[in-house]
């Protein structure tokens, strides 16, 4: 309803009543108002000690139970475990006939299995179990070196070539897995490869402890007639490449059995793995095709 009123010069004048406006209340950008909003914080405040990232961000501590679950292992980059196998494999036959050659060897080797070990680790239970596996050959073989009567050779020789299994199988996992080629997925399928030739180092090894008279006959007079150290390196390498020179011949079936096995590891080791990774290369280069209808 309004009211009018004549003024002196002829005009109307209309008069509107006023209309009560409620007040506009303070909305922050997700629509709450001043008391929803600190409710809301009143809440989170309540629930913060189950909230650990706020608890990290604000005090800097967080309970037991959450830091545990936020301790995560991080993958070693593959480029350090390379460089331990390359050290292992170039560093012995320079050392192999000096005193203390010995102790080089097995120092490199501990480094090599540690660095794998810590190479894998991406995950908690994975780290554990290689860890476990690297200790017992680890130390049972300085132990055999300083007191063998404590320790005999099979018992680390039984765990390295587990340790050195297990590490290889979490290496091609990490490359099959991986989306494209990088820096890491080329290390991996090096040391993987490396890793390959000493663990059948390890097998023969250890097959040539247990065979009475040794399982390998050595048409040379050169070198130890034995399978540790830098021999039994040697062999597997030749072997794995395909290449077997025949100064190192397997004698005993297990022994013949462990190198054709190898051989065929080496040569489908390659065939795939060249195979995954131009595939990895080619789809992540290639820009998606456009699907015509005939």
């Amino acid at each position: 309803m309004h009211s009018s009123n004549v003024s002196g010069n002829g005009r109307v004048l209309v008069r509107y009543p006023r209309v009560a406006v409620p007040r506009r209340r303070n909305l922050n950008p997700c629509g709450e108002t001043r008391e929803q909003l600190a409710s809301r914080r009143l809440k989170s405040r309540k629930s913060w000690p189950r909230n650990s990232k706020r608890i990290t961000r604000v005090t800097g501590t967080a309970p037991m139970k959450s830091a545990r679950r936020r301790f995560k292992f991080h993958r070693f980059s593959g480029v350090e475990l390379l460089i331990s196998l390359a050290l292992l494999f170039t560093v012995p036959p320079f050392v192999d006939d000096i005193e203390g050659g010995d102790l080089i060897f097995m120092f490199l080797l501990s480094l090599v299995l540690l660095s794998a070990v810590v190479a894998v680790s991406k995950q908690k239970h994975v780290f554990v179990i290689a860890l476990t596996l690297a200790i017992p050959a680890v130390g049972g073989r300085w132990i055999n070196h300083f007191r063998p009567d404590l320790v005999p050779p099979v018992f680390f020789l039984i765990a390295a070539f587990v340790c050195t299994a297990f590490v290889v199988v979490n290496l091609l996992g990490f490359i099959f897995r991986a989306p494209l080629v990088d820096v890491e997925v080329l290390c991996a399928s090096i040391s993987a490869y490396l890793m390959l030739g000493l663990m059948w180092a390890m097998a023969y090894w250890l097959v040539d402890q247990l065979t009475p008279g040794g399982a390998f006959s050595f048409n040379t007079n050169v070198g130890k007639p034995s399978m540790n150290g830098f021999n039994g390196f040697y062999f597997s390498f030749i072997t794995l490449s395909t290449v077997g020179y025949g100064d190192i011949t397997p004698a005993s079936r297990i022994a013949r059995w462990l190198a054709a096995m190898e051989a065929m590891t080496g040569l489908l080791y390659v065939a795939v793995l060249i195979a995954r990774l131009v595939g990895l290369y080619s789809s992540h280069k290639s820009p998606p095709s456009k699907t015509s209808r005939i």
